[in-house]
């Protein structure tokens, strides 16, 4: 696969507001680590909501995985999601399940047994040094920790591609130093395409990246 993101004049919007992104051109290639940044309200969020299907375009052309997203089906966009990791500013995970439950979930939604299943939250959690907190729930952790189940939770069925919106935005210097290494070494170690928002690039993650800036709807490719 050439590129696992390419957008052609993508222009998104919400119902028939005014576009709040006008005629992207971008493409993203496998095992790249994109950045994209812009202020509050200049539509990075909505570019990503794209990027997993949220949103589908209302011009121009989105092509995820050789998948086109302007007229996807339900199950066919449910199919991609399989091979994405997503990771929400607000965490999204299941208060009334364990840690080590919503870390399963992406293995549980693939079909995986449940030795599987348990093996691999276990190892992930591990990694992002929560193994004991398996059995609590997400409203007994602390705002980072939440984060970083999360991040466990993206990365647990090996995912062609993660997406994350904000992933360190609120957290702690610790928490946010286990996102980027978890982020880094996923790009390094398994092969995985990551792109993040983020309203600032760390200066010390130490490797190559892509750089796009939003500025009123409009995306600049950073050289």
């Amino acid at each position: 696969m050439e590129h696992v993101i390419e957008a052609e004049n993508l222009t998104l919007s919400y119902g028939r507001d005014e576009p709040v992104i006008i005629e992207a051109n971008l493409k993203i290639s496998p095992n790249e680590f994109v950045f994209i940044t812009g202020k509050s309200g200049s539509g990075k969020s909505t570019l990503l909501k794209s990027m997993y299907g949220e949103l589908v375009p209302r011009k121009g052309d989105l092509n995820i995985c050789g998948v086109g997203i302007k007229n996807i089906s339900g199950s066919k966009l449910n199919l991609l999601r399989r091979y994405l990791g997503i990771v929400f500013q607000d965490y999204r995970l299941i208060n009334d399940w364990t840690v080590e439950k919503n870390v399963m979930l992406p293995l549980m939604i693939g079909g995986f047994s449940k030795g599987v299943c348990v093996k691999q939250a276990q190892k992930l959690l591990k990694h992002v040094k929560l193994i004991h907190k398996a059995d609590k729930y997400p409203y007994e952790l602390s705002g980072g920790e939440q984060q970083r189940v999360a991040m466990a939770r993206a990365l647990a069925h090996n995912p062609v591609m993660i997406l994350a919106d904000e992933p360190t935005g609120n957290l702690d210097e610790y928490s946010s130093e286990v996102i980027w290494d978890l982020l880094k070494n996923a790009k390094e170690h398994l092969g995985t395409t990551v792109v993040v928002v983020t309203h600032h690039i760390p200066s010390t993650l130490g490797i190559d990246y892509k750089h796009f800036f939003l500025e009123s709807g409009v995306v600049y490719e950073v050289s």
